[in-house]
């Protein structure tokens, strides 16, 4: 049986989101790291590693130095950002049908005008998941032992 790939699998936790706590994790000692250690210590590739760290540092969450003695370096509370929130930085949506995108356009409401049962209950489903991402806390993930 073949293993699948990553990119071959639809998940909720994307590979951006997962290399992104990766990367917080690997500063969550406060000290300033170079790109090739983080992506050592957590075995991300570093052209991957580059597209995330931007993300992580214009939502305020890393700073970054330039130069040959520069590095990233947490500069964000992690008690105060959660899964959730890590979530939109990373991939901006969560839902996990694309009914649930604001933007989505429901051939079947559409023609009928009907309320979709299978909607309803997405969306039913897509609140506990958000309420539950929301609860974890990136420090309890990443620093809590």
């Amino acid at each position: 049986m073949e293993i699948p790939k990553w990119e071959d699998i639809d998940v909720l936790i994307t590979r951006e989101t997962d290399y992104a706590l990766r990367i917080l994790r690997a500063l969550t000692d406060g000290t300033q790291k170079n790109t090739t250690e983080i992506c050592k210590v957590e075995m991300i590739s570093q052209q991957f590693a580059y597209k995330i760290l931007k993300k992580l540092k214009d939502a305020g969450l890393i700073k970054i130095a330039r130069g040959t003695d520069g590095g990233c370096q947490l500069i964000a509370d992690l008690k105060k950002i959660n899964l959730y929130e890590l979530i939109e930085i990373m991939d901006k949506s969560n839902e996990i049908s694309a009914c649930l995108d604001k933007d989505f356009n429901c051939k079947r409401h559409t023609q009928s005008g009907d309320i979709c049962r299978i909607h309803t209950s997405l969306t039913q489903v897509q609140e506990v998941l958000d309420d539950e991402l929301r609860r974890h806390t990136l420090h309890q993930m990443l620093c809590i032992k």
